[in-house]
């Protein structure tokens, strides 16, 4: 594509050099520039690309979009001038890719916890309907059958965009994606148009990157904000900012609930560690899926696929064969009568909604067992709250290692026990090795108890020190169920 065109996406302050060339890629990072390119000098959280223009022109970059331009201009390449080019860089990038979201249908799901089983289970759905689907998500990207490895829950803007193009390219009628605050703040969507927006809920999380609440919801409110005429906005009534979230939307409004009158209704029936029975705006289906939390997430995908025009019944239909998303509320019956529920819960409230579950369905038939963490160099404010809500919910505490990243397990533990008093301090047991947590959790179970191992979910490693170490929590179970045979 020409440069000329590309730059159509934004309003450049100044073109320097010949804007009629044919450019053969869009990059952000320099390493990544081949001959041909435009490289985009973006300010970030941890490097300013203006530092590496002269390495992207070193590996081919023939233009450079910036805010400020280098001291010293080459004749052979073109340099464009914009106010800000973290809001520019997707603009650019979905013009590059030939603006795939006008190919097909982009809904974005957003909100602290049920984006990727909300994202997951569309994806699903709509495959079992016969169309070819995308799907952008925490645990996978997929190019209807084709898995794609993923590093982020939204991708940065050339990624995202390259993805939804091949997604587009391959015939894709429905690319479902999790809408990260991180990417609503860093400008990763912009440029993409979408045809539905679903919230889901807002507690704390990401402080160590937001600051505060009211900036966390102020990003994912923005999505909303940006929503176009065309789209439609679901929002959860149970959440106290599902009206503020839609407030300034041009978009249609539809609501879901468990608890009020919404255009999508629901109603746990009877639940059981097999799964639910459900009321749905009057009609009643078995789901696999358990909890509250579960139902809320099935009426978002409902209330969606209603707004895609799919017909009601075809939706429950579909619903009733959905199996949960990999390591959310994974539950597994060990040969000694417990159950062990593998379980992504990384805040306090998603601690909470799965702990109440758990009690739910328990009815004081036996115990909770709790083994949980928290991720270093994360929202340190919600290391004793987790500790605290976990004590308030289960019979016992196992308190170990998560992600420790950069920081020492040991001190991640010691700011989770900092919230408990010396009661509370009675039902903990502290075991820094994670493998020996699950393994004590499991020693100290009856039958009929339940125990929660909670924080990594479908995560398949640990990450300390920098590097990804090989760790499955529901292997260890496994693991540990095949020698109590």
């Amino acid at each position: 594509m020409r440069l000329k065109e590309i730059l159509k996406a934004v309003l450049p302050g100044s073109i320097l050099g010949n804007d009629d060339i044919e450019i053969s890629g869009i990059e952000m990072d320099s390493r990544k520039v081949s001959t041909g390119y435009l490289f985009v000098a973006v300010k970030g959280t941890q490097t300013d690309g203006h530092s590496y223009i002269a390495k992207a022109i070193e590996n081919g970059a023939t233009a450079v979009v910036c805010e400020q331009l280098p001291e010293s201009l080459l004749d052979t390449v073109t340099y464009v001038t914009v106010k800000d080019t973290e809001d520019s860089i997707g603009k650019l990038a979905t013009t590059f890719y030939g603006n795939p979201t006008k190919k097909l249908d982009l809904i974005g799901v957003t909100g602290t916890n049920g984006k990727t089983t909300i994202a997951t289970l569309l994806y699903k759905m709509f495959r079992k309907f016969g169309y070819k689907v995308g799907l952008i998500s925490t645990v996978c990207n997929y190019i209807d059958g084709e898995a794609i490895p993923t590093d982020h829950t939204t991708p940065d803007p050339i990624t995202l965009n390259a993805l939804l193009a091949k997604m587009a390219d391959e015939g894709c009628k429905y690319a479902f994606m999790e809408v990260s605050s991180h990417a609503v703040a860093q400008k990763r969507i912009n440029g993409l148009i979408f045809a539905g927006g679903i919230f889901t809920n807002l507690t704390r999380d990401h402080l160590d990157y937001h600051k505060t609440v009211e900036n966390y919801l102020k990003a994912k409110k923005a999505f909303f904000d940006s929503l176009p005429k065309t789209a439609f906005a679901l929002t959860n009534l149970d959440d106290k900012n599902g009206k503020v979230m839609v407030q300034n939307t041009k978009a249609k409004v539809v609501s879901y609930s468990l608890r009020t009158l919404s255009d999508f209704k629901g109603k746990v029936l009877e639940d059981g560690f097999e799964g639910m029975l459900l009321d749905i705006n009057n009609r009643e289906v078995n789901v696999q899926f358990i909890g509250r939390f579960n139902a809320s997430n099935l009426l978002a995908v409902y209330g969606t696929a209603c707004m895609l025009g799919k017909n009601p019944e075809d939706v429950l239909l579909i619903m009733s064969t959905l199996k949960p998303v990999c390591g959310r509320f994974d539950a597994i019956r060990s040969p000694k009568g417990y159950t062990a529920i593998v379980d992504y819960a990384h805040t306090p409230d998603a601690l909470v909604n799965v702990l109440n579950t758990i009690q739910e369905v328990q009815n004081g038939k036996g115990h909770v067992i709790t083994v949980v963490g928290a991720g270093g160099n994360r929202d340190k404010g919600k290391r004793p709250i987790m500790a605290q809500e976990s004590v308030k919910l289960s019979d016992k505490v196992i308190i170990t290692s998560d992600n420790p990243r950069f920081e020492e397990p040991q001190d991640i533990i010691n700011d989770m026990l900092a919230g408990l008093n010396k009661e509370e301090m009675r039902k903990v047991l502290s075991i820094v090795d994670r493998k020996e947590a699950i393994r004590t959790a499991c020693m100290l179970a009856q039958p009929n108890d339940v125990i929660l191992i909670a924080g990594k979910g479908h995560e398949n490693y640990q990450d300390v020190k920098g590097v990804k170490h090989h760790f499955d929590d529901k292997e260890v179970v496994k693991e540990i169920f095949s020698t109590e045979q």
